[in-house]
């Protein structure tokens, strides 16, 4: 008798797949109790459901290598579709409102560094040319040539004093 009724409990039949999932939910004191013919008719839909996964598992990898060969056939590589999707995330970025902003910012500021730059630029230019000026007058000023035209000057400009205070009311005549 006890083999009897263990053989209503679990039958001799194959288990298949996700049928030993399903008798060891039946089992557990969550579940609602269910009949026999209830259990019967999850453990049937279970493997319907189990086999239409498998048959769309099968034409998703069938629709797969359609694609493949339909893109090898136009000539599209995975390195192309790369540069498509680099290209378009590309246009998304530059399209959206913070990029806009940071550009719009950077560029602003780099207006302003130029202006800064430019006008470093100019200042020192115009140090180096004071010390050049400075430079080329102290080389001049140590040779006989400036020291005699120096000298010229100088004696012509005391001439001119001389004669301005000689003439009367600083007409010259």
């Amino acid at each position: 008798m006890e083999q009897a009724d263990q053989g209503a409990v679990r039958p001799d039949s194959i288990t298949e797949v996700g049928e030993d999932a399903v008798m060891s939910v039946a089992v557990s004191p969550s579940v609602p109790t269910l009949t026999e013919e209830e259990q019967e008719e999850l453990r049937d839909e279970l493997l319907r459901v189990e086999d239409e996964v498998v048959t769309l598992s099968q034409v998703l990898a069938a629709k797969e290598k359609q694609v493949a060969d339909i893109k090898r056939k136009l000539g599209i590589t995975p390195l192309n579709e790369l540069k498509q999707n680099i290209s378009k995330s590309w246009q998304e970025v530059t399209t959206s409102t913070a990029y806009k902003k940071t550009s719009e910012g950077l560029s602003v500021a780099g207006q302003k560094a130029t202006a800064a730059f430019t006008s470093m630029g100019s200042a020192i230019s115009r140090k180096f040319e004071d010390v050049r000026l400075q430079s080329i007058s102290n080389s001049f000023g140590n040779t006989p040539t400036f020291k005699s035209f120096e000298d010229k000057v100088e004696t012509l400009k005391v001439k001119d004093e001389k004669r301005s205070q000689d003439e009367p009311d600083g007409i010259s005549g």
